[in-house]
């Protein structure tokens, strides 16, 4: 049975700043350019034979995704981040200042203003999480499964909301797992039940 790798983006200025970053499409700093080309060392360093591959619409995933050395089959919309309406371009501690006990992941988000995003409920973004996990199951596990590894390359929140539903836990729960940028992850199996085989992994 293959792995599905999961690849953090690297860094954008508003990632760098703490600024929540849902869907305003902002490029990968210098910094976060060159940690994209490190992900992709990781990934030759460690002999993943990756076979399929797709990314988030974000540019920031696309660019993550080439730098680090893999041919993309697609983009699939379900691997956009967390849409986090009115608190688009917010950091926490600015939230915090009106909602002192605010926390992303029990009291989520508010609606956007008329030009801005509707937001979306922790639930909503594990829907989403669940179909990205039903079209790739195939591909690494049963008759259909392709001889190597499937890559997805995409953004922190979203993908730390797949792999808690990779295991069968609430989409909440993915908050107990840190991602930092262009770090590198994998799902697989233990006794055909899924598990997480490597998580937040980082160039030495």
């Amino acid at each position: 049975m293959g792995e599905i790798i999961l690849v953090r983006h690297g860094e954008t200025e508003w990632s760098r700043d703490g600024r929540h970053t849902g869907r305003t499409d902002l490029p990968l700093t210098e910094r976060g350019r060159e940690q994209a080309a490190a992900a992709g060392r990781l990934l030759a360093e460690e002999g993943r034979v990756i076979t399929a591959a797709w990314s988030s619409p974000a540019q920031r995933a696309h660019e993550t995704a080439k730098l680090a050395g893999l041919s993309l089959d697609g983009v699939d919309p379900d691997l956009w981040e967390w849409d986090y309406g009115g608190y688009e371009g917010i950091t926490t501690a600015q939230i915090q200042q009106e909602r002192p006990t605010w926390y992303l992941w029990h009291d989520g988000v508010i609606p956007g203003g008329p030009d801005g995003y509707p937001g979306e409920a922790v639930e909503q973004v594990g829907e989403r999480c669940d179909r990205v996990i039903a079209r790739v199951l195939p591909l690494v596990q049963g008759e259909r499964a392709l001889d190597g590894d499937v890559a997805l390359v995409a953004h922190g929140h979203l993908l730390r909301i797949l792999a808690a539903r990779w295991i069968g836990l609430p989409a909440r729960e993915g908050g107990r797992l840190k991602l930092d940028t262009a770090s590198v992850s994998r799902l697989g199996f233990e006794h055909d039940v899924p598990v997480l085989t490597g998580w937040n992994e980082l160039p030495r």
